[in-house]
């Protein structure tokens, strides 16, 4: 079969592998008719994310059609269309059980390496290095997916794949970015980048009441994207206006009820001697993520608020604002999405006409085309917000 996989940094190639077998008895195959490229995928590209291997595949975001299912899967058969979420989890250990389904403790066979990092380990992930479980991705014409019985929805004839193939993965992160807010109705919430993610977190807090939502973000089409289709009502363009300058005069002073920081560990500054700064800890590998909007969340977060972080963070920061965390009373809640628990009611959503995920599909490609595509998404050429890529 053919498979985008990566060979080093920034270097990818469509090549032709082994098809998937079955390999557990809780196992499917999945022929794959839609995948997308993922801004979590260019931490892999750009070299920030460890243990990743040449020919490597890659991929998290996927849907398709099941052509094969281990003898222990009862829930799923041939010709099912199903959406598969990018946590890999089991569905019965005590944190699959409770939810949290992106800390699943059985699904990654390499969680020795991850604890050497983290602690502890998280579930394994599609697509997404050794440390996570070193399982093949989906962009590629077929995936094994373990657990299926647990981890695929099916999803019925009728609804096109665009408008259900975000239940993977940045549907559900965006929408756990907004709920982890805890928003009440009055609420002002600031968003921290309008990429994809971003988006679906301004969606989600409209969907969940907030009165005014703030996206932040440099660049002017992912700007009127926020502020026409997912529902900002005020932009904030930071290479324009100082961000907490105007988030103070947006909001009478007090800051932002709850701050989503949906940026990650690949932070752009404008400020130039501080991303400077991060680039040389990070080249001497004393600093793996550079937090800017971390830091800036934390800052601008009205006193007693939330900092809700769904930005992906690899490794380590610094010059985290500690005095101002603790002593403004500050929560923060942070995580991998539990994309499980939120499958249905999202699902539901979208057959209702409340949320069309669509709207952030830019580029249309053909899987053969994805080193291309992840340079374009890279580079934000084009105008380019998400590719969406067919086998």
């Amino acid at each position: 079969m053919r498979a985008n996989t990566w060979q080093g940094k920034t270097k990818l190639k469509v090549q032709e592998v082994p098809d998937p077998r079955i390999l557990n008895a809780r196992d499917a195959i999945v022929r794959v008719t839609s995948t997308a490229v993922c801004g979590s995928d260019l931490h892999l590209y750009n070299g920030f994310i460890p243990t990743m291997r040449k020919g490597d595949i890659l991929g998290h975001e996927f849907m398709g059609e099941v052509v094969e299912v281990g003898r222990s899967v009862t829930t799923l058969r041939p010709g099912d269309r199903v959406v598969v979420p990018f946590p890999i989890a089991c569905g019965h250990c005590r944190a699959c059980e409770r939810g949290l389904t992106s800390v699943c403790e059985n699904s990654n066979p390499n969680a020795a390496v991850a604890e050497k990092l983290m602690g502890h380990s998280p579930c394994g992930i599609f697509g997404y290095s050794h440390m996570l479980g070193g399982y093949a991705g989906g962009q590629a014409e077929y995936v094994r997916v373990p657990f299926a019985d647990f981890g695929s929805l099916k999803i019925e004839d009728g609804i096109p794949d665009e408008q259900v193939l975000f239940l993977s993965d940045i549907l559900p992160t965006g929408y756990m970015g907004a709920e982890m807010c805890d928003i009440s109705p009055g609420d002002v919430v600031a968003v921290w980048g309008a990429g994809p993610v971003g988006q679906f977190a301004i969606a989600s807090a409209k969907l969940l009441g907030a009165e005014r939502i703030i996206a932040i973000d440099r660049f002017d089409y992912r700007l009127r994207m926020a502020q026409e289709k997912a529902g900002a009502t005020d932009v904030v363009n930071y290479e324009d206006q100082p961000v907490l300058e105007t988030l103070d005069e947006l909001t009478a002073g007090r800051g932002p009820d709850a701050c989503i920081d949906s940026v990650g560990l690949e932070a752009h500054v404008d400020v130039t001697p501080l991303h400077a700064y991060d680039r040389a800890k990070q080249t001497v590998k004393a600093e793996t993520d550079r937090p800017h909007a971390l830091r800036e969340a934390v800052m601008a977060c009205a006193a007693g608020g939330v900092v809700s972080v769904i930005g992906v963070y690899g490794g380590f920061v610094d010059k985290f604002p500690m005095g101002a965390f603790m002593n403004k009373s500050l929560r923060m809640r942070t995580g991998q999405a539990h994309v499980h628990r939120y499958l249905k009611p999202l699902l539901d959503h979208i057959k209702a006409g409340t949320i069309d995920p669509s709207f952030v599909i830019t580029h249309r490609m053909k899987l053969d085309d994805a080193p291309k595509a992840f340079k374009i998404f890279r580079d934000k050429k084009d105008d380019c917000e998400k590719v969406v890529l067919t086998p």
